[in-house]
């Protein structure tokens, strides 16, 4: 693993899990989230990762119209990397996944390794009715579902986005044969270090929130890596601030935000994004570890810099 010595902090202000039904806080229309974005950079998140909603009823969407309506604002008023995502929602096709990127060309963007049951549904039963009648075909959808990407859709996104913009990815680890995945790329020359590499834990579908397995993650990446590798991590609900917590302690970068937990503590809805980059600044310097500016992102990643977006 690259030697580091501060800690980056990136923030998934939305995502596609969450329904609005779950959470009155959810960050769904264009001003909210870009309110939420700005929020969570002055708390600290040196890297903002960017889903988009349907402004009417919140429901995921990849149209870069919608991410227009944000992105600027973002930029404008924040020095933070914005990360958009190239994993989009359940039913989307590649093609939709890529198209706000495509547009907006930005410093970095989400990857992830492999293709991947990806089950939302035992979510159902915590809530009987939903404000929504997407919500509840959203979650029933995921137990008959697998979030493809082939190794084909990864070359094309290698390509389309990486070798033609310029942009570099946080790639997404969902499991230990993902870091084999992106190994292989490695050895074919497609991705170029140092690799940020996202392990996460909790998702149904991937590899379990369990302390041990955060720490077989690591021995893999660094066996397949060695040093051109910057690690963070990200837990689902409620292992979200214990796991960033070890993992910080083991030289991780963390990832926090309402895309991943809806909770604050145990019981306690997030208000804010920001509130959980609070906390999780208070608890990186309590371990007296530094935070670091986006400009150190920025170095730490070798990414091609604001000024070449295309926002």
């Amino acid at each position: 693993m690259k030697k580091q010595d501060k800690v980056i902090i990136t923030c998934a202000v939305t995502g596609s899990i969450h329904t609005p039904t779950m959470t009155p806080h959810l960050p769904i229309t264009p001003g909210e989230i870009a309110e939420a974005s700005i929020g969570a950079a002055e708390a600290g998140a040196s890297i903002i990762h960017l889903h988009a909603r349907d402004p009417q009823d919140g429901k995921p969407t990849p149209d870069p119209d919608v991410f227009m309506q944000f992105l600027p604002r973002i930029k404008q008023s924040t020095n933070a990397v914005i990360n958009i995502t190239t994993g989009g929602g359940h039913g989307m096709t590649v093609q939709e996944r890529l198209a706000a990127p495509l547009r907006a060309r930005p410093e970095m963007c989400s990857l992830n390794m492999g293709s991947m049951n990806f089950g939302l549904y035992p979510m159902l039963d915590r809530y009987p009715d939903f404000e929504h009648a997407w919500e509840r075909q959203h979650l029933e959808n995921s137990r008959d579902y697998i979030f493809r990407n082939t190794f084909k859709d990864i070359e094309y996104i290698l390509k389309e986005l990486g070798d033609a913009h310029g942009t570099r990815f946080e790639f997404e680890c969902y499991d230990v044969g993902h870091l084999y995945n992106l190994a292989h790329f490695l050895d074919r020359k497609l991705v170029k270090p140092p690799l940020f590499v996202q392990t996460i834990f909790g998702i149904l579908g991937g590899i379990g929130a369990d302390p041990e397995n955060v720490m077989h993650m690591r021995r893999i990446a660094d066996k397949l890596f060695g040093d051109e590798w910057c690690w963070s991590i990200l837990a689902a609900g409620r292992n979200q601030m214990p796991f960033c917590s070890m993992a910080a302690t083991m030289g991780a970068n963390v990832r926090v935000g309402l895309e991943d937990s809806i909770y604050l503590g145990k019981g306690t809805l997030a208000e804010t994004n920001a509130a959980q980059v609070a906390k999780i600044r208070r608890i990186m310097e309590d371990l007296s570890l530094q935070i670091a500016t986006p400009e150190d992102a920025r170095a730490m990643l070798d990414l091609k810099g604001a000024d070449r977006v295309g926002f």
